[in-house]
Order: structure tokens, then sequence, then C-alpha cells
């Protein structure tokens, strides 16, 4: 009799662990689920209550290590997220107003955001309706160096 009881109530925590798994994000619960059929199998093969829970943690911690490897197989490495001004880096933008590092002028449209720049050359002026590309940030301005005037302006 204490045989049945231990086997259904391994089940009913393994499926609660896979109902858990389904209604979470991640790939944690199911290590469990996995190890609570196993604790289940022992308990119908008489095992007492001190085996099956040694069953259910070992064969947890297997089941969580096995998962752990085969989801970093297949889950794509996480580029870092560009925040902030660094962003921009490497873009193309356009000069609206001409940068010159003796005067301090100079704005650069990069996508749909304006920014203060300066040339990567601090002897070069940059005119007007000139494609640039952001180098590097100095402070809060952005350095930026000319590209040809046969380059393709798309960023």
């Amino acid at each position: 009799m204490h045989i049945d009881i231990y086997f259904w109530g391994w089940l009913i925590l393994a499926l609660i662990f896979f109902v858990g798994e389904i209604l979470t994000a991640g790939f944690f619960l199911a290590a469990f689920g996995v190890g609570a059929i196993l604790a289940a199998g022992v308990a119908l093969l008489g095992v007492g209550v001190v085996g099956q829970l040694a069953v259910f943690v070992v064969g947890s911690a297997m089941a969580l290590a096995l998962s752990r490897r085969f989801a970093e197989k297949v889950t794509p490495p996480k580029q870092p997220a560009q925040v902030g001004i660094d962003r921009v880096l490497g873009k193309k933008a356009v000069v609206i107003e001409p940068i010159d590092a003796l005067r301090g002028t100079g704005i650069v449209r990069v996508d749909a955001e304006e920014w203060r720049a300066l040339p990567e050359d601090a002897s070069q002026i940059i005119p007007e309706n000139q494609m640039v590309r952001v180098v590097s940030v100095r402070g809060t301005r952005l350095l930026v160096r000319p590209l040809p005037e046969e380059a393709d302006t798309s960023s």
C-alpha cells in the first residue's frame, strides 16, 4: 500500500513540475519532473523513501546538467546590447552643420538623432551634407571621418 502512495505522490509531483515548466520561461523545472518520474519508478520497485529521495536528487541533477549543456549548444550567443552613445559607433552620418574643431562647431545626423561632432583630424573642416563615419567618442561629441564622395550613403 505504501508503494502505491509514494508512486502516485511522485507522479503528481512530476506532473506539477511539467505543468510549471510549460507555464514558465526557461528550461529548469522539467529536470525536476524527470527526477520525480525516476523516483516514482524506484518506488514501484519497493525501494524505501530515502532511496527514492536519493534517486530524485541525483536524477534531477543529471537531467539539469544535461539540459543546460543542450540549451547552451542550441542557444545563439548573446550580443552585448549597445546603449547610449556606443550604439552609433561605426555608423554613417550626414553633416547638417559644418564641422570645424577650431570653432567648436559641427552637428551630424545619425539615423534620426542629431549629435555634436568633431573631425577625427583636428585640422580638417567638413562641409554640410558630407557623409561621415562615426569612429569614436570624445566626451559628449562624436569623432567622425569623412567618407569619399563616391561611397554609398546608406547606413
